[in-house]
């Protein structure tokens, strides 16, 4: 749906935000759906590491000399991408003030979501593009540059994702081989080990990228 919303075309360039299950498959979509080049945009080594394997170029912006803004217009000749896909949404994390900024914010309740990373979508799309939000927003957000938006004439497409409209062409994708999603699963686990691996995911530790609980499985062995 990401990849829909933004309306990719063959040859287009599409900066993906957030290189999670939900960005990695905005990725892989975006390729089936003809783009030419897709930078993706993350912190984690694991999530950057499968970013690559799927054929984005890739920003780490926890690097100190990383300016995302700087690398993209660096890797799009100064124009911008055609379409951005913010795959994070309200819990975002920045190394930049506006990081420091939103975090006060939230905690004195003046602010319920990060925006960190839709600031940076609508800044970087080109002219005309298209930013596709399949993030999740929740309540107010703060210093959305919406003047860029207005002045650049982009397009916004968002929302829940109805899973009815693409299980069926998903699935029929998956059995013709055209997309693994088990490519992203790092974990099996039963269900008594749910709550400690819970701290994992948070704490991003044991290279976790997608977790997956079979509470049977334990009955069955």
């Amino acid at each position: 749906m990401a990849a829909e919303n933004a309306q990719i075309q063959e040859g287009d360039i599409v900066a993906v935000w957030g290189c999670g299950p939900v960005g990695i498959f905005a990725i892989a979509s975006a390729f089936m759906q003809g783009a030419a080049r897709v930078i993706a945009i993350d912190r984690v080594p694991e999530r950057l590491d499968m970013a690559r394997n799927f054929g984005a170029i890739t920003v780490d912006y926890s690097e100190e000399e990383v300016n995302v803004l700087t690398a993209i217009k660096d890797l799009t000749g100064g124009m911008g991408p055609d379409f951005c896909i913010d795959a994070v949404g309200l819990e975002a994390h920045s190394s930049e003030l506006q990081g420091f900024y939103d975090k006060i914010k939230t905690a004195v309740m003046l602010e319920t979501d990060r925006p960190s990373v839709l600031r940076q979508a609508i800044q970087a799309v080109r002219k005309g593009g298209t930013v596709s939000i399949p993030g999740v927003y929740g309540g107010l957000l703060d210093k959305v540059p919406f003047g860029a938006a207005y002045g650049k004439g982009i397009t916004m497409k968002m929302g829940q994702t109805n899973m009815h409209n693409y299980m069926r062409p998903l699935l029929e994708r998956v059995e013709k081989g055209q997309i693994d999603p088990s490519s992203i699963i790092s974990h099996r686990l039963t269900l008594d080990q749910a709550p400690e691996m819970y701290k994992v995911w948070r704490d991003k530790r044991e290279s976790v990228t997608k977790i997956v609980i079979d509470p049977w499985a334990e009955r069955a062995a």
